[in-house]
């Protein structure tokens, strides 16, 4: 027959006789869980009946513990502590307030956003240990619907139930073309005058990539790609070498360099993307993910 444990014995009840016996009295082990006498000597009371054994003689209007409460203590020492462990790795596994935060970041926002990020969530969780993840939107989305990041930053994705995100800016797509090319001078852009011009681009997966073939739709020709790259630096130095032009986002104009010019797109072709910070709507409430937003926030407003 298999024993079963008594309704009168939790944990909390053995938190209280650990705290009587290490403080004393009554008094002072009401103290100590910030309780009254009352809910000690009740909680004392209710744990001896779960028992089905004596744990304190009284004397007077004291309670000595007997050999079996100190036997009881012991036990109750290492099952407390084991269930804090147990608590612990349970919260860590589902990635709830553990010491370590992986964050997904689009490559273009590691020159500036994400270090403003990383110096924010240091100075709010100094003990954290952050890793940081850079992939394609595709990529880091998948990711953080797997568990394997805990949140990422990235241009908004399509609405799922299972995820939440949080705008942090918006940010126009330009022309990026050679600094001495001819189109070096332009005060903007038009697509369709580009028909016979060679393109570089990063790879499908990247919001970028879908921007660039969206513009190109709009101005009816399928564009000249000769390359496709999985980062927007390589990109960038492909653009500035000569290899071909391509589309950029505003926020990599500060490391694009001098060999490189950004260009408006005229108003037809013109598109914006938004910037978030997306994480599991599940964990919301996570001490980690709380301070990030906040982090995120304070970023995009001093840059």
């Amino acid at each position: 027959m298999q024993l079963r444990i008594s309704e009168e014995i939790t944990f909390r009840k053995l938190e209280v006789l650990l705290a009587y016996l290490e403080a004393g009295s009554l008094a002072r082990a009401a103290e100590r869980l910030d309780i009254s006498t009352v809910s000690v000597h009740r909680a004392l009371h209710s744990l001896e009946a779960g028992m089905h054994c004596t744990l304190f003689r009284h004397e007077g209007r004291n309670l000595v513990p007997t050999d079996a409460a100190q036997v009881l203590a012991e036990a109750a020492r290492n099952l407390i502590a084991d269930m804090h462990q147990a608590i612990r790795k349970t919260r860590e596994a589902a990635g709830y307030s553990a010491g370590r935060l992986r964050i997904g970041s689009l490559f273009s926002l590691t020159a500036t956003t994400v270090p403003e990020v990383l110096r924010g969530i240091k100075l709010r969780r100094p003990e954290l240990h952050v890793e940081l993840v850079p992939g394609s939107n595709d990529d880091l989305l998948n990711q953080l619907r797997q568990g394997e990041l805990d949140a990422i930053l990235t241009a908004m994705p399509e609405p799922e139930p299972e995820i939440e995100s949080i705008v942090l800016f918006e940010d126009d797509i330009f022309f990026a073309a050679p600094a001495d090319s001819a189109y070096a001078g332009k005060t903007c852009i038009d697509l369709r005058q580009c028909a016979g011009e060679r393109f570089v681009t990063l790879s499908a997966g990247f919001a970028t990539y879908r921007g660039f073939m969206e513009a190109f739709r709009i101005a009816g020709f399928e564009p000249t790609i000769t390359m496709r790259v999985d980062d927007i630096y390589t990109l960038m130095n492909l653009v500035s070498g000569g290899i071909g032009c391509t589309l950029l986002p505003g926020r990599v104009r500060g490391v694009a360099g001098h060999r490189l010019q950004m260009i408006p797109l005229d108003s037809r072709y013109a598109m914006r993307q938004t910037i978030c910070l997306s994480f599991k709507r599940a964990r919301e409430r996570d001490p980690n993910l709380l301070a990030l937003a906040a982090a995120c926030r304070m970023a995009v407003s001093t840059t």
